[in-house]
């Protein structure tokens, strides 16, 4: 007997639909600390990205609580400590501002020397550019001088703070061990629970990581360090096989915290 074709051809088209139906959903993340208008994205290459299957910002303050509760509070932070930290943060900005200026200033006085050379000096094209030479010679040693004071104050305003920022990280990490010493027991509780899984992937020059998960309730894990505090984000996505998500982590929905 003949097979009808056609027969064939809706059978293929259901497998396909079957099989799409019980496939993962997709998601992707953009890290990028400028929006997604600006002419610079800025996007970060080689942050890991993680993908959870619960709220692990809900079980570290559950934790934090129940330690409190012990009579084992999480270690303050003096406030004198932060507003050190923030004059140093302030002052290498300084610092690193009026380096950017001093480099510019002497690119553009090797590039006038270049222009010079060759041109007899009786020209007026010499003249003109050796009056830009001498105007941006004194802006350059003005800012050389300033960089050397600059930078000799945020090291001493590091210096004066670094003994005191290394002593709370001790104690920090101390009372870490305790307060979270079960945490990976309630996590993988919580994932059998979901029956979810995690995942992790790290973006590369363009700051995408991408995954393909089973549909469910996800958090979005992300971190990255900057000099005195880091960019935090763990928000919550929805995956369904209908629509991939696409989600872009930058500083406005992140959550800005001190480091030492």
């Amino acid at each position: 007997m003949k097979r009808s074709s056609t027969g064939t051809g809706l059978a293929a088209i259901l497998v396909t639909t079957i099989l799409a139906a019980c496939g993962p959903g997709e998601a992707t993340i953009i890290v990028a600390l400028g929006d997604e208008t600006s002419e610079d994205a800025n996007a970060l290459d080689g942050v890991e990205v993680r993908l959870l299957p619960y709220d692990r910002d809900q079980i570290f303050d559950s934790l934090t609580a129940v330690a409190a509760a012990a009579g084992m509070p999480e270690p303050e932070v003096p406030p004198d400590l932060l507003a050190a930290q923030e004059e140093i943060a302030q002052a290498q900005q300084e610092w690193r501002d009026t380096e950017t200026r001093w480099n510019v200033l002497r690119d553009s006085l090797q590039t006038l020397n270049n222009a010079m050379e060759g041109l007899n000096r009786a020209q007026r094209a010499y003249m003109e550019l050796y009056n830009q030479y001498q105007d941006l010679e004194g802006d350059y040693n003005r800012a050389e001088q300033q960089l050397g004071r600059l930078f000799d104050n945020f090291t001493s305003l590091q210096q004066a703070a670094i003994g005191r920022m290394d002593s709370i990280n001790i104690v920090q990490a101390d009372w870490a061990d305790q307060a979270f010493e079960d945490v990976g027991l309630i996590i993988a509780a919580r994932i059998e629970l979901t029956g979810l899984e995690e995942h992790a992937d790290t973006t590369g020059v363009e700051g995408v990581a991408a995954f393909e998960a089973a549909p469910g309730q996800y958090w979005v894990y992300a971190r990255h360090e900057l000099p005195y505090n880091e960019l935090y984000w763990n928000i919550p996505i929805a995956i369904t096989r209908e629509e991939p998500v696409v989600l872009r982590l930058n500083r406005d929905n992140a959550v800005v915290r001190q480091i030492f």
